[in-house]
C-alpha cells in the first residue's frame, strides 16, 4: 500500500482528515490472488458458489478457470478507503461497482482511490474507484462516497491472527483412491438417527458403498425422513432392535451377502460382542484392533493411529496383531513399506517402563519376520516420531524417526488421548477402522462430520478388494 507501509513502519496506523485531502489525491494496494484467498472469502462470505471452488466445474464456464468472488476486489478498495485514503475514522456512505474482467489465480491487482468530489458543509468526499491487472486492464470500476475524519487518528496496528486452512488433502486422497473399484456391500447396523443414516447415504452416493439397512423398520424410515433423504433404493432388512440387527448382520457377513459393516445407532460394545464370538462371529487369528487414518494440518503426510477403541492394555502378543493390522491397511492405501513408530514417555529401553521393553520386542519380531511389510522403530517418544528436528536434537538416527506412518500408542488411554487432542487441538480429521476381522467394520462416533463417514467407507471398500486379492 503506497505510503500507508511507511507510515506503519513504527507499528502505528493514522488517517488523513477532510480537510488534509486533496481533489486528485490518490492511494492504492497491490494483492495477488492465491487459492487461499478465494477459500478464506468463501468462508467468510458463504458464498461457495461453484465458479469460484470448484476446478471441474469452473472448466465448463465461460472464463474456463476458477476466478476471484467479484466483491472480493470489492473488499480490497474498503481496505483502501478504511487503512490509508481516508483511513481510520472512515465511514462508508455509497459505493458503486462495475465489474469488467474477471480476477484469475495469480492476478496481481492494483486497487487504487483517487478523491474526485468534496462536500464541505457534509465532510463527504467521493472516490473513483479502480482495480487493474498485471497487465494494465480494468478489473472492477467505480465510486465510493464516505463521510471522512475531521480529527486525526494515529493508532497502534493491529495484529491479525494467522489463519491455517486445514486442506483435508490426505482424506481427500483416501477417496481418490477408492474411486476406482466398484462400492463394497456394507452393513449398516441400526441406523436409526439422522448422523448414521446420513452417513450411509452420502458414501452410498460417492460411489463408495452398496448399503444394506438393518434395523427395525419404522425407526430407520423416521430417521430418513428427518435427515430429509429418500432410502426407498436402499436394501432394508427388519429386525426389532438393536442386539438383533448386529447379529443379523454378522450372520449376513457370514453367509456372504454383505462384504463390511458400519456400526449405527449403538454401542460399539453391543456390536462386537456379536463380531468377536468365537462361533457365530467374524474372528481370525489375529485380535481386532481398530486404526485411525488422520489428515493432520501440519503433518505432511497421512498419519494412522492404532489402538484407540478396542483393547485396552494390550500384551505383547495382541501388540503384534495390533501392528501387523496397521501396517496390512496402510499397504491398502498404497503406503508399500509404511515407517512405523512404536511410542513411550522415552526413546530408549527402561525396563521400569514396560512399553519400552515391548517396543524393542517388536522391532526384533520384525527383524525376524514376525511382523511383516513394514519398517519398525521403538520406543520413540511422540516428539521424535514426527519431528526430524526432534530426533535430530537427540542424535537418534533411524529410518523411522521423524517421518512415522504409523503410531502404535502402548495402550488405548494413550492413544484415545493423542487421537482426540489432535482432533481437537489440532485441527486434525480422522476417518475410523476396525480390522483384524474377516471383513473391515466402520466403526464411526456420533461427532463425526460427512467427510470423515465418508473417508471410513473409502478405507474399508480399499480394505474389501485387499482381501479379495489376497483370495484370489
Amino acid at each position: 500500500m503506497e505510503g500507508q507501509e511507511q507510515r506503519a513502519e513504527n507499528g502505528y496506523i493514522e488517517n488523513r482528515t477532510f480537510d488534509e485531502i486533496g481533489i486528485g489525491d490518490t492511494a492504492a494496494l497491490e494483492k495477488r490472488l492465491t487459492l487461499d484467498d478465494i477459500k478464506l472469502f468463501a468462508i467468510m462470505s458463504g458464498d461457495i458458489n461453484p465458479a469460484h471452488l470448484d476446478d471441474d466445474f469452473a472448466k465448463s464456464t465461460r472464463f474456463q478457470e476458477v476466478i476471484a468472488h467479484g466483491m472480493w476486489g470489492g473488499a480490497l478498495i474498503s481496505t483502501v478507503l478504511g487503512t490509508e485514503l481516508p483511513g481510520p475514522g472512515t465511514i462508508y456512505l455509497g459505493q458503486t461497482l462495475r465489474f469488467r474482467k474477471p480476477v484469475r489465480l495469480g492476478d496481481v491487482l492494483r486497487v487504487s482511490v483517487r478523491a474526485q468530489a468534496k462536500d464541505e458543509e457534509h465532510k463527504r468526499i467521493t472516490f473513483d474507484c479502480l482495480c487493474t491487472n498485471q497487465n494494465g486492464e480494468t478489473v472492477i470500476e467505480g465510486q465510493a462516497e464516505v463521510h471522512a475524519p475531521t480529527e486525526k487518528i494515529r493508532r497502534p496496528r493491529t495484529l491479525l491472527p494467522r489463519v491455517r486452512l486445514a486442506e483435508r488433502a490426505h482424506l481427500h486422497e483416501m477417496l481418490s483412491a477408492a474411486e476406482h473399484p466398484a462400492p463394497v456391500s456394507m452393513a449398516v447396523v441400526h441406523p436409526v438417527d439422522e448422523v448414521s443414516i446420513m452417513g450411509a447415504y452420502e458414501s452410498a452416493r460417492q460411489g463408495l458403498i452398496r448399503p444394506v439397512l438393518v434395523g427395525p423398520k419404522a425407526k430407520v424410515h423416521a430417521a430418513a425422513e428427518a435427515a430429509g433423504i429418500d432410502i426407498a433404493e436402499f436394501e432394508l432388512v427388519d429386525v426389532p432392535h438393536s442386539h438383533a440387527a448386529a447379529a443379523e448382520a454378522v450372520a449376513m457377513t457370514r453367509a456372504g451377502r454383505v462384504e463390511a459393516l458400519m456400526k449405527g445407532a449403538l454401542h460399539t460394545d453391543e456390536l462386537l460382542h456379536e463380531v468377536v464370538k468365537r462361533d457365530t462371529g467374524l474372528r481370525t487369528e489375529r485380535c481386532l484392533s481398530h486404526v485411525m487414518a488422520f489428515d493432520v494440518p501440519t503433518y505432511p503426510r497421512p498419519l494412522f493411529i492404532t489402538d484407540a477403541a478396542i483393547n485396552i492394555y494390550p500384551t505383547l502378543a495382541h501388540k503384534k496383531d495390533i501392528v501387523q493390522n496397521a501396517i496390512d491397511l496402510a499397504h491398502a492405501v498404497g503406503l508399500e513399506s509404511p515407517r512405523v513408530a512404536i511410542l513411550s514417555a522415552v526413546e530408549t529401553v527402561n525396563p521400569k517402563i514396560a512399553s519400552t521393553v515391548e517396543a524393542a520386542a517388536l522391532c526384533k519380531m520384525a527383524e525376524r519376520g514376525q511382523i511383516r511389510g513394514g519398517v519398525l522403530d521403538g520406543p520413540l517418544a511422540f516428539d521424535n516420531a514426527v519431528s526430524e528436528a526432534a530426533a535430530a536434537a537427540k542424535g537418534i538416527v533411524s529410518p523411522v524417526a521423524g517421518r512415522a506412518d504409523i503410531l502404535v500408542a502402548p495402550d488405548l488411554e494413550s492413544a484415545n488421548m493423542l487421537m482426540k487432542q489432535l482432533t481437537y487441538l489440532a485441527d486434525a480429521t480422522g476417518a475410523g477402522l476396525v480390522v483384524g476381522a474377516r471383513v473391515p467394520i466402520v466403526l464411526t462416533s456420533r461427532a463425526d462430520d460427512a467427510i470423515t463417514r465418508m473417508a471410513s467407507c473409502a478405507l474399508a471398500l480399499l480394505v474389501s478388494e485387499q482381501h479379495k486379492r489376497a483370495r484370489a
